[in-house]
């Protein structure tokens, strides 16, 4: 595959489809390799159909992006790969993501279709929607993972999908005020929904969502759930590298100028993404190990 196509599936975007495993880890199943195995293809299917929604909605909004300082630079609009062969190549990629998918079961196979829908109300409508654009985001991220759940058939835990929203709409709200500062008056021409946002309405709800995102999380590892599905009561050890994670990228949004892309921000910057790999260690240890014992 050329370069062009390369960057048109956005492969540094699969990042996000890694909350696939999510419910592999808080199961108590993250060694169990027919799991294992199970979480894997589920995140290759939501990959590919991730870059197929990706393609989808760069046809879609080609004119737009071309009056985009960043956006303008991608293969559709920079003119680097046609309409034609964007549309050849996105059908490709859907049509392998609905066969893994399908192999997974009657239930993944209809998150994903979900998942496809919400991608195309959300190319054709909900993104020109204030508020409704980014809980639309959200929604996704959501579905990713209850993917991850119904693919291995395990439980999931409404604190799963509660913590994963709110975190969501924190990431969403902080790149639509990235994208308000940076097009400034001429925002609402790449984006409708721009024209309702400003960005103190903006730092409002990024505060608020902030604020739940920490309360819920908080609430969750000291959950009864907790101790009787996942046999530790020391999960709350975890909480100050979700407290430092917010708190270094409201950093980078507000001192920085940051959140345009917050995969970009998880990729590049050291200190968010070690503080990342350093939660999920601390996690695996107490969910599989006996390092609770340390602190009991």
């Amino acid at each position: 595959m050329s370069s062009p196509f390369l960057a048109l599936v956005r492969p540094t975007q699969w990042v996000k489809n890694l909350l696939v495993f999510a419910a592999l880890v808080f199961s108590g199943h993250l060694f169990d390799p027919s799991f294992l195995l199970r979480s894997f293809v589920a995140f290759v299917a939501f990959c590919l159909a991730a870059s197929a929604a990706y393609v989808v909605n760069d046809i879609h909004d080609t004119d737009a992006d071309r009056r985009h300082p960043l956006k303008r630079l991608r293969p559709i609009p920079a003119g680097k790969v046609s309409r034609g062969s964007a549309a050849a190549l996105a059908a490709v990629l859907a049509i392998a993501a609905i066969s893994l998918a399908a192999g997974l079961g009657t239930p993944f196979f209809v998150v994903m279709l979900g998942y496809a829908a919400l991608q195309v109300a959300y190319s054709f409508v909900l993104k020109d929607i204030v508020i409704l654009d980014v809980m639309g985001i959200a929604t996704g991220f959501v579905l990713r993972a209850v993917a991850g759940g119904v693919a291995i058939t395990v439980e999931i835990s409404p604190w799963l999908i509660i913590c994963t929203f709110l975190l969501a709409l924190f990431l969403g709200f902080g790149k639509r005020r990235h994208e308000v500062l940076l097009l400034e008056e001429n925002a609402h021409h790449h984006r409708a929904s721009l024209r309702d946002y400003s960005p103190y309405f903006l730092d409002q709800m990024i505060s608020v969502v902030t604020a739940s995102t920490v309360v819920a999380y908080a609430f969750y590892t000291v959950s009864p759930e907790v101790r009787e599905k996942l046999h530790t009561d020391s999960l709350y050890l975890t909480i100050p590298f979700v407290l430092y994670g917010i708190f270094r990228y409201l950093y980078l949004v507000h001192q920085k100028e940051g959140g345009g892309d917050p995969t970009q921000q998880l990729l590049n910057d050291r200190p968010l993404w070690l503080n990342i790999v350093l939660w999920i260690g601390v996690a695996v240890c107490l969910l599989y190990g006996d390092v609770a014992a340390l602190f009991a």
